[in-house]
């Protein structure tokens, strides 16, 4: 499967790894050159002698989405560290590029709910936590 990720902070690197570690091909897409370090660390190759893609450019531009494989992803995920820019190529990636299998890192928990309702498979880490938080509170008594 050809998995392309939108962000190579914390999430995306570390999601891109795993991702790599269990055979599939995957590309990154950053506006920061410097991100491809996080794709780097701790392994014993670089990211692209391991096999990964990794391409500098604005998710919200078709040229940055094309260079990185958009149109031959099977998986698509936004974890950028916006919202708005999340849902906006998640939409794109959905909607003109036909992929079926699109999930979006949503910190909104209200936005989440919504566009899950549209079809997107949302991730709300902050919904995540403030379900585990409340799990706590109902254990403590």
């Amino acid at each position: 499967m050809f998995v392309l990720i939108v962000g190579a902070g914390r999430v995306g690197s570390a999601v891109a790894k795993s991702a790599m570690a269990a055979g599939h091909e995957v590309s990154v897409l950053d506006e920061d050159p410097l991100s491809h370090e996080r794709l780097d660390q701790g392994q014993q190759e670089s990211w692209e002698d391991m096999g990964g893609m990794f391409a500098v450019g604005t998710a919200l531009e078709t040229d940055a989405l094309t260079a990185a494989g958009i149109e031959r992803a099977d998986m698509f995920i936004a974890s950028t560290d916006g919202d708005n820019t999340n849902l906006t190529v998640a939409q794109i990636a959905q909607r003109r590029f036909g992929i079926s299998r699109v999930v979006v890192r949503v910190m909104d928990p209200a936005r989440a709910n919504w566009y899950r309702e549209q079809g997107l498979q949302t991730i709300s880490p902050t919904e995540q936590a403030i379900e585990m938080f409340q799990a706590v509170l109902e254990e403590a008594g």
